[in-house]
């Protein structure tokens, strides 16, 4: 039994560790060395004007750039990678495993997004400020988690990597482009919980911050079920 037990964890780090590797592999690896090469220059500017704010509203700020660059790669090449390695065929050929080989992928890439901001944030409270680590962490994954599962959606609905790249920057852009409009209401995508705001507004933004997270996760999750549907039709993709 114990052997057994052994056995299958040993089953299961392999497959975390494949994953992780079919996540952060090739390109990917470039992503990473860019989101922590810019938060880095982000900061040290920072670091050096005496102007400018270091409270938690202005670390979210710093922190969700990597996270942007950190799943942007990994799951808008999530087919495309798959594709190109040879792979798509033989996923296709395992009865009803496919969605979970790739909702672990997900999983791992979350996983590993959050490791790597969470190690980002404790940079920035040992050098910039005092802020919860963990709520830190925790809000930025709701961004994180939509533009996954919107990247692994569009992927699966163009099969390529390079158009799925190219809408996801266009949405991107819109929403930073709409941050004027966008920024007081609950369908903000890079909407900051940790905005300083006065007292009386205080519960106002609690309440946004409330919507925002809970339209995320529904569109997360909205998302993810139509691209595991879409999957559906593997001629699409081989």
């Amino acid at each position: 039994m114990a052997k057994k037990r052994v056995s299958r964890l040993g089953n299961a780090w392999a497959f975390v560790r494949y994953s992780a590797y079919q996540n952060f592999s090739g390109r990917a690896l470039g992503f990473i060395g860019l989101a922590v090469a810019v938060f880095l220059g982000v900061v040290v500017f920072s670091l050096m004007s005496r102007s400018a704010a270091r409270g938690a509203e202005q670390v979210y700020n710093y922190l969700i750039i990597p996270a942007v660059l950190l799943t942007f790669y990994p799951s808008a090449f999530a087919i495309q990678s798959d594709k190109d390695a040879e792979m798509i065929e033989t996923l296709f050929g395992i009865p009803d495993h496919r969605y979970k080989v790739w909702l672990a992928r997900l999983v791992t890439l979350l996983v590993i997004v959050a490791g790597i901001l969470f190690l980002l944030a404790v940079f920035c409270r040992v050098g910039l400020t005092e802020f919860p680590l963990g709520t830190m962490v925790l809000q930025l994954m709701f961004p994180v988690l939509f533009l996954a599962s919107l990247a692994f959606f569009l992927a699966c609905l163009t099969g390529s990597g390079n158009s799925t790249a190219v809408i996801l920057v266009v949405v991107l852009l819109l929403f930073w482009a709409l941050a004027g409009t966008l920024k007081g209401s609950s369908w903000f995508l890079f909407h900051n919980p940790f905005a300083g705001v006065s007292q009386l507004q205080a519960l106002i933004w609690k309440k946004i911050t409330l919507s925002n997270r809970l339209y995320l996760t529904i569109g997360s999750i909205f998302l993810m079920m139509l691209a595991l549907l879409r999957l559906q039709n593997r001629e699409r993709y081989i």
